[in-house]
């Protein structure tokens, strides 16, 4: 995640994608490929939806209404909880993990920090993978328009997506997913350190 005062390039994307709509700052495995190639919006909706209906049963409990069957419940997710981390680091294993990164993310579209150069042309198409919850190791993927490639001042270079329409559904899962980020974001701000 960006730190507050951050050296980042003033660049006209940064309107373009953020200004006047919820925007969300974080670190998650992500990676962009230059080129266009068939996706599968529906899998990535589906994705975005099955997150959003586990992250909304576990931080949906009151603690006055737990009970012994809450308690349960809670231990069964503990143990799903960790055969999905022993999953991810299999997987991780197997098959070439997504880097980590910082991203900048709005409903229409990204900012990646790139380690490299991609060689990704203004206006060209490409496809963004991202990593939506820790907890669970697969990432969605989603068209994408290179609006621009910068360096910043320190040296960290980033690269400015927009993201390309694939369905009122998905764009309604993403927009979804952005308003958890932006809560998850809220509220860790507020506990103390």
């Amino acid at each position: 995640m960006n730190e507050p005062g951050a050296s980042v390039v003033h660049h006209p994307a940064e309107t373009e994608l953020f200004e006047d709509t919820l925007t969300c700052d974080v670190s998650l495995p992500a990676a962009f490929e230059p080129g266009s190639s068939a996706i599968r919006a529906g899998a990535a909706e589906m994705l975005l939806r099955s997150v959003a209906l586990v992250e909304d049963s576990r931080g949906g409990d009151d603690a006055d209404e737990r009970g012994e069957g809450s308690q349960q419940l809670q231990r069964l997710e503990a143990r799903m909880d960790l055969a999905l981390v022993l999953l991810g680091r299999l997987l991780r294993q197997s098959t070439q993990a997504l880097p980590l990164r910082p991203v900048r993310w709005s409903r229409r579209g990204l900012r990646l920090e790139q380690g490299q150069r991609t060689g990704a042309v203004q206006g060209s198409a490409g496809i963004v993978r991202l990593q939506p919850a820790d907890w669970l190791p697969d990432h969605i993927e989603l068209p994408v328009q290179v609006l621009g490639e910068a360096t910043s001042g320190n040296g960290s270079l980033y690269l400015w997506l927009r993201l390309q329409s694939t369905g009122d559904a998905l764009e309604t899962a993403l927009e979804r997913h952005l308003f958890r980020l932006h809560r998850r974001q809220i509220a860790d701000s507020r506990r103390p350190r």
